[in-house]
């Protein structure tokens, strides 16, 4: 099982194993988002799949420390040979933690909770319905409201 997982890691397809008589056999794509699932298989727009990406690039941005190490990348240009100027620690991540926030806010308080689990967990819908207390195959329809609030908010096109 352990070899499976590592496989899907690295964007493998893999096999959930032989199926059951009676059954169909399901291929599993461990490393893929929920968001990409809906995606690949025509249930979301390519806006709507836009706006929870960066959605979930400001939630994932937002979760990173500041930086304290060395900068190696080259120093400023120019005849300045002063001190460069100095960056507010964190900003980066105060930055997109309050892109998230607004974002979050635009979708508002009915929506909030799906997109934050579907989006930015990684939660699949049928486990994101049962936690919210949500008929089964409600979650689609509830995210695609989501997802279209979200892409107003960011002004996609």
């Amino acid at each position: 099982m352990r070899e499976l997982v590592e496989r899907a890691m690295e964007g493998e397809r893999v096999a959930s194993g032989p199926p059951a008589r009676g059954r169909r056999g399901v291929t599993v794509n461990l490393a893929e988002s929920p968001l990409s699932w809906l995606r690949a298989r025509g249930l979301v727009t390519p806006r709507q799949y836009d706006a929870g990406e960066q959605l979930r690039d400001d939630y994932e941005r937002a979760s990173l420390g500041p930086r304290v190490t060395m900068r190696w990348d080259a120093g400023p240009r120019g005849g300045s040979r002063g001190a460069p100027q100095a960056v507010e620690p964190g900003g980066p991540q105060l930055s997109a933690k309050r892109r998230f926030d607004a974002a979050i806010a635009a979708a508002g308080p009915g929506l909030a909770n799906v997109l934050w689990r579907v989006v930015c967990a990684g939660e699949g819908l049928p486990a994101a319905e049962k936690a919210l207390g949500w008929p089964a195959r409600a979650g689609r329809l509830v995210l695609t409201l989501a997802l279209d609030r979200l892409a107003e908010h960011y002004r996609l096109p």
